[in-house]
């Protein structure tokens, strides 16, 4: 308890105007669910309403703001899923367009829609970049063909390589890759094949994950053999090398880019900035005028969730952040990022003072997995590879 004794000392307003917005989009459908997936994804079954669920999104989007206005432009947009890229280009930009009634969008917004390479065969990446969207993030998740098999995924390596070249042909300069490591029977070498291809691919960002087993996932209940933890040291130290070393610094635990191009919306995310989260299953943070910042969460089940769309009980649940989770989230978030944070902005997003930082930091400044240079606190190389036992410290104090 001591470390964060002081949580509650000193608390003032954050400084709401300069509080970046991001909005979410959620949708819950795929072609079928992967076994190593914890999202909010289903199924799409023989139809899809695309109509339907952007009435709903837009009467969901109008209550939320009608309980929270803003007066702030839209940063960026994140179209997320399940698989956004199985709704058609011309519906997506009616969507774009009636959001783009309600909210400012700022002159440089980043709206990027995830996608993946076994939906995109005959996909005109043209018509989506006219609807507004202007960076891509394909789930490649690995070329090697037993990985795919592996990990549920409906694409080839080379469906993967094809859809990078459409989406260029079709105008989008901004585009990563999701690739995950650590997959069942993988070796240091054959992670730095699929590594490999994809740079060669040279996409602007790559997001490479360690896979992980989720709860409720089909990979939780039958686990497959994973590496083993001197193979997962390894597989990290060398992919860190061999991205640097091409030109993609990592700058966040799980992200790599070249420069100007990291991803915006979730630099949003790990920086506390605000988001609004709209459709089947989606969260947003919101900070009000008076200081309350608010967390809301939407119903999952795309049919219920449909059903009730714009009515006060699409909201699954409430929770307003006290002092202590202001604190706890912000420092989880925060120090994921490679150039850390400093505490005049931390101090500005949460209302909590510097001093409240520096002591709930003072264990991880003292064994040297944190440091204080230059008005910026980050982890240290050693730190940043128990970020992990820094965030459960922090967590147990609690």
């Amino acid at each position: 308890m001591a470390i964060l004794a002081h949580s509650t000392e000193s608390t003032t307003y954050p400084d709401v105007a300069s509080i970046p917005l991001a909005l979410y989009l959620h949708f819950p459908w795929c072609v079928r669910k992967c076994p190593y997936c914890d999202f909010n994804s289903h199924p799409v079954g023989s139809s899809l309403d695309e109509a339907g669920y952007v009435d709903a999104m837009v009467a969901d989007l109008a209550l939320e703001l009608s309980r929270f206005p803003v007066q702030r432009p839209v940063s960026s947009i994140f179209l997320g899923g399940g698989t956004p890229s199985l709704f058609s280009p011309e519906i997506l930009g009616e969507l774009l367009g009636r959001i783009g009634g309600m909210l400012e969008f700022a002159a440089d917004v980043e709206i990027t829609m995830e996608a993946n390479p076994g939906t995109t065969e005959h996909a005109d990446f043209s018509a989506y970049r006219a609807a507004g969207i202007n960076r891509l993030s394909l789930g490649v998740q690995s070329f090697n063909a037993d990985n795919l098999r592996r990990l549920g995924r409906i694409h080839s390596g080379d469906d993967a390589a094809r859809a990078m070249e459409q989406a260029r042909d079709g105008g989008f300069d901004n585009v990563n890759i999701d690739l995950m490591h650590g997959l069942p029977g993988q070796t240091v070498e054959t992670a730095m094949d699929d590594l490999e291809r994809a740079i060669s691919l040279e996409p602007g960002h790559l997001s490479v994950y360690q896979l992980t087993l989720e709860p409720n996932t089909v990979f939780h209940r039958y686990p497959p053999t994973l590496p083993p933890d001197d193979t997962l040291f390894a597989i990290q130290e060398a992919l860190q090398a061999v991205l640097a070393a091409a030109g993609y610094p990592q700058y966040e635990v799980s992200a790599y880019a070249r420069p100007g191009l990291a991803c915006r919306h979730n630099r949003n995310y790990w920086t506390f900035g605000d988001y609004l989260g709209i459709g089947a299953g989606a969260h947003g943070k919101i900070t009000s005028i008076d200081g309350r910042i608010t967390r809301r969460a939407r119903r999952k089940h795309p049919g219920g969730y449909l059903a009730v769309a714009g009515r006060d009980d699409a909201v699954a649940e409430t929770r307003e952040l006290d002092p202590a989770d202001r604190l706890i989230e912000y420092l989880m978030n925060a120090l994921r990022l490679r150039d850390g944070f400093t505490l005049a902005v931390a101090s500005a997003r949460t209302g909590l003072s510097p001093d409240q930082f520096s002591r709930a930091l003072g264990p991880a400044l003292e064994r040297g997995l944190v440091e204080h240079n230059d008005e910026r606190i980050r982890c240290t190389p050693r730190g940043y590879l128990f970020l992990d036992t820094i965030l459960s410290t922090l967590e147990d104090a609690a």
